[in-house]
């Protein structure tokens, strides 16, 4: 490849990663929707708690973080594949990511709190999802 080819690729690449949302993803939303309908209430990314959970349930001492099967790989999930360019950087990124993930559920309970996290791929069937968070309370 020409080095104006992989420029142009390398910008592409930089727009796509930059518009990921970390937070109000699709998943996200989805998890709120199905609280929301079963009657929780609930907060959203508390900044008072460690790694700024996604949702908290306070009256269930409860955080719950939805997590994106490949950026916090998933293990054994169809969406946590690995990029076939830069593995060495993706591979540290990963890795990362996984202690990150580690040392703030360890926070959490730390502070005598619940931290449940609910995988992308869980979100795509609602009803798989209800059932989830049925689980979660009882």
């Amino acid at each position: 490849m020409s080095s104006e080819v992989i420029h142009k690729v390398s910008e592409q690449r930089s727009r796509n990663m930059s518009a990921i949302k970390s937070k109000n993803t699709k998943p996200e939303i989805k998890v709120r929707k199905v609280l929301h309908s079963m009657g929780y209430r609930f907060r959203l990314h508390s900044k008072d708690l460690p790694g700024s959970p996604d949702i908290v349930l306070p009256k269930y001492k409860t955080v719950i973080f939805v997590h994106g099967c490949f950026w916090h790989r998933h293990e054994n999930c169809k969406y946590a594949s690995n990029p076939n360019t830069r593995q060495e950087f993706w591979n540290k990124k990963f890795k990362e990511n996984i202690k990150r993930d580690s040392e703030i559920q360890d926070k959490i309970k730390n502070l005598d709190w619940r931290s449940v996290v609910i995988w992308e791929c869980e979100t795509k069937n609602m009803e798989n999802l209800r059932d989830k968070i049925i689980d979660i309370f009882n």
